[in-house]
């Protein structure tokens, strides 16, 4: 396509009426645009696939074959002209040809008799509006590109941080046995805590990029819900203090078929979460089981903590997001515990959202299909 200033732009013109094809192929020209007429719609098509034109305009009654209805069709359904902006100019004045118009895929519509001033206003709004747009989409291409660039270099420097991870737990590990000083045995506790905990951030990071890739392949098995939720409230009981936990399960619940593995880690951070974001001494965490149809199964961790105000409640999924709670001092999500259930759900075919009171806590949900 051509560059989009008024003395290089292509503007092509389609109307049956020879007077009026002249008459705006003579305005456009002394405007310094590069003008292709044509008159009937079977032409302008042959004539826009030659030469990509920057704008259209069109008009509607044309005989004998197509229409500027049906040209404007045939022109958004090709992927190498869909994007131009089409500019109907026609009598006709019905309110319901005017929507059809627009309906169409046409950017703007002028009534005749048209004034040339008018025109020209409207044909240099349009072509500022496509360049416009078309600057953006570059900016975004290439932004997408360097984003794919730095996801590509994390998932190097995370994959090959595992192994000397590993070599370090593994020592840590052969130290427990050894006769240290109280002080020394606390240190390569802490160490191995600490260790672990970056070990496993590496493991979700990597799964979160096979799963963006859509390369994680899901080890399906029947599993009891009610089971695996239990067991996973065993996991998380260390961190749990004072704070109730409580599950409540359907009257009625059928097994169904998932990834144990990755929906005890669904759950493992949706109940950490809670527990992080709860008073250690009044904290209330209530996790149900419904059965949300025939075919699903919804899982709802509810705790009484802060609560995420709305601008933030879609944002909680995202990668490396952390909200702040101005009033706790505390963030309401961090890291990629959140984006990784988000994934792990919509790989099983579910749903995963979340809903929050200020000041009143938040339910964090997902639901799953039976398979």
């Amino acid at each position: 396509m051509n560059n989009n200033t008024p003395e290089k732009a292509t503007i092509l013109v389609v109307d049956d009426t020879p007077a009026n094809l002249k008459l705006l192929q003579a305005m456009l020209q002394s405007k310094g645009y590069r003008v292709l007429a044509s008159p009937d719609g079977k032409t302008a098509l042959n004539a826009a696939a030659k030469s990509l034109p920057d704008l259209i305009l069109l008009d509607i009654n044309m005989l004998p074959e197509m229409n500027g209805f049906e040209v404007c069709e045939r022109l958004k359904a090709n992927v190498l002209l869909k994007d131009i902006p089409i500019l109907f100019i026609s009598a006709l004045t019905e309110t319901t040809d005017k929507v059809r118009a627009f309906s169409v895929g046409g950017v703007d519509y002028v009534s005749k008799p048209f004034q040339l001033e008018e025109v020209n206003a409207r044909v240099e709004t349009h072509l500022e509006l496509s360049r416009q747009k078309r600057e953006l989409q570059k900016s975004y291409n290439k932004l997408r590109e360097l984003e794919k660039q730095r996801d590509a270099l994390v998932h190097m420097i995370v994959h090959d941080m595992r192994s000397p991870l590993m070599v370090t737990l593994g020592n840590l590990e052969m130290l427990q046995y050894e006769t240290l000083s109280n002080d020394a045995a606390l240190c390569v506790s802490a160490a191995l805590s600490s260790t672990d905990t970056v070990i496993k951030m590496v493991s979700t990071m990597l799964d979160i990029s096979k799963m963006e890739a859509g390369r994680m392949a899901l080890d399906y098995s029947t599993v009891d819900m009610i089971n695996l939720v239990r067991e996973t409230i065993r996991m998380v009981a260390p961190l749990q203090a004072s704070r109730s936990i409580t599950l409540t399960p359907p009257g009625e619940m059928e097994s169904l078929s998932c990834d144990a593995n990755l929906i005890r880690r669904i759950l493992q951070n949706l109940i950490v979460n809670a527990i992080k974001f709860t008073d250690k001494e009044k904290g209330v965490i209530t996790i149900s089981i419904e059965n949300a149809s025939a075919n699903k199964v919804c899982v709802s961790v509810v705790d009484n903590g802060p609560g995420i105000p709305p601008e933030y409640r879609e944002k909680v999924f995202d990668k490396f997001c952390q909200v702040s709670a101005r009033q706790q001092g505390k963030g309401y999500s961090t890291g990629l515990g959140l984006t990784f259930c988000k994934l792990a759900v919509e790989a099983h075919g579910g749903r995963i959202g979340l809903e929050s009171d200020v000041g009143k806590g938040s339910t964090f949900w997902f639901e799953l299909p039976r398979r």
